[in-house]
């Protein structure tokens, strides 16, 4: 069976993220892990957050992108 194809390179995708609003304010960003998954890869999507010195939490099928360098603290 053949996939459909992807509605956008994985390279715009994370292009459109990365140049959100929220991302270049260093906010917070979340995506639905089947699609970082589907149109990117979970390693290359992490990699990527890592040399940008973001933090990633997933949860319920979620990623959760903190677009800074500040710590993070789980408090609940």
């Amino acid at each position: 069976m053949s996939r459909a194809p992807l509605p956008v390179s994985p390279q715009e995708w994370l292009r459109q993220i990365l140049s959100s609003r929220r991302a270049i304010d260093g906010g917070i960003v979340r995506r639905q892990d089947a699609d970082v998954e589907r149109l990117v890869g979970r390693d290359p999507f992490l990699t990527l957050m890592r040399a940008r010195g973001y933090r990633v939490i997933e949860n319920a099928g979620h990623f959760v992108i903190f677009c800074n360098a500040e710590p993070t603290r789980l408090l609940a």
